[in-house]
């Protein structure tokens, strides 16, 4: 037995490919989504509206939204591995040269840039777990790599503000730059793709049979997610922003908080995935979490309207319910698709969830400026609401093989 096949082999290689790709996941975060912690140094330094900031910060996501399906067909066809080397020094190098750039205009195509390179990691990442751990270990399996995404968001939030403050917007992006140098050479290193059937040694039937023909469960899973990104993405990019600016915290603080709140998300995802290990079902506690999330993101709403200080360990609350869905229904996608499909369907997954994320910062920041935080608040959980029907219903959930 060969060394490559004594470590894909061993449980101690399975857990290494899933740390490197919470590594790669987490990188990409830095600039998907700390794209977002960008928005007070673009209104102080650069002289943008909250909306025009939104729009800037909102780039990375409609890049993403680009590519998200392109690459899970490559990763389909190529394998993980070289998807996942690939997409990180492409994210690499447009966050360099978003870091070089004075111009606003550049930055902003750097970081769309950037989000279409971005997108390799997600179908990629998701397969690996997908392809080496069994059906009983893939849901906290999953939980534990969704938890990069909020990490990432953690360090971003504790990072990215005051260095943009104190340095500017261009030393702030060398943050996602390094990080995504480092992750493609730790794929390089430790990464190989899981085993699945030949595609040569496969019958035609199997390689074209579309998940999507005559069946509803998977556009019903990417309906409910769409639904559900929508309060995920309005915390995210706007609870730095209402915590100094309604409750008059400094950024700093605020960044702490923030890095608090989605370490415990991170933990809310493992505890999903856990779950849902236990109980045999995927979209059982999919369901659940949506109902909580519903119900926080309206007692937010309440709370800032009266200006409770409850308000601020509501956000907290909110930071961890609306992140938390997000590995059940990636995980569930993944299985249902099968191993010929499941990178095209992560990416169909992802790429629904991004159009709408992308459309967070712009139409909610519009939002914000013309009535308040509170609105903002209620609209997100109304359109949260539409998940808990969407889901599909089943009494369990078989967890495929």
């Amino acid at each position: 037995m060969s060394r490559v096949q004594r470590y894909t082999t061993s449980t101690a290689g399975r857990w290494a490919m899933l740390v490197i790709g919470m590594l790669a996941t987490a990188s990409t975060a830095l600039l998907l989504n700390g794209a977002a912690f960008l928005i007070p140094a673009l209104r102080d330094q650069r002289g943008l509206s909250l909306a025009s900031a939104g729009l800037v910060v909102a780039m990375p996501t409609a890049g993403i939204v680009l590519t998200l399906f392109a690459w899970g067909a490559v990763v389909d066809r190529v394998g993980e591995r070289r998807s996942l080397i690939a997409g990180s020094v492409l994210t690499s190098v447009a966050a360099f040269c978003a870091a070089a750039t004075e111009s606003t205009v550049a930055l902003a195509v750097f970081l769309l840039l950037g989000g279409m390179a971005a997108a390799s990691v997600n179908s990629a990442t998701g397969r690996v777990v997908v392809g080496w751990f069994p059906p009983h270990r893939r849901g906290l399996a999953m939980g534990i790599r969704q938890m990069s995404l909020p990490l990432g968001v953690a360090l971003s939030a504790l990072l990215i503000p005051g260095i943009a403050r104190d340095h500017g917007v261009g030393t702030a992006m060398l943050l996602p730059a390094v990080a995504s140098a480092l992750s493609a050479l730790a794929c390089v290193v430790g990464v190989f793709d899981p085993p699945r059937p030949s595609r040569s040694a496969a019958s035609s039937a199997d390689l074209l049979a579309n998940p999507y023909r005559g069946r509803r469960d998977l556009w019903r899973i990417h309906g409910a997610s769409v639904a559900l990104v929508v309060p995920q993405y309005v915390v995210w990019t706007f609870a730095l922003v209402w915590l100094v600016d309604q409750r008059t915290w400094s950024p700093e603080a605020a960044g702490v908080l923030i890095t608090v709140s989605q370490i415990l998300g991170a933990g809310g995802r493992i505890a999903a995935g856990a779950v849902s290990d236990r109980v045999g079902s995927r979209l059982g506690p999919m369901r659940w979490v949506a109902v909580g999330v519903v119900v926080v993101m309206a007692a937010l709403a309440i709370a800032d309207a009266l200006g409770l200080a409850a308000s601020v360990v509501i956000l907290v609350v909110a930071s961890v319910a609306t992140v938390s869905p997000n590995g059940l229904a990636f995980t569930a996608v993944a299985e249902r698709a099968g191993p010929f499909w499941s990178g095209r369907a992560l990416g169909a997954q992802n790429t629904s969830q991004f159009i709408a994320a992308s459309a967070v910062p712009p139409a909610f920041g519009a939002l914000i400026t013309h009535t308040s935080y509170a609105v903002a608040f209620g609209a997100s959980a109304a359109i949260a609401l539409l998940a808990v029907p969407t889901i599909p219903r089943e009494a369990r959930d078989r967890l495929h093989q």
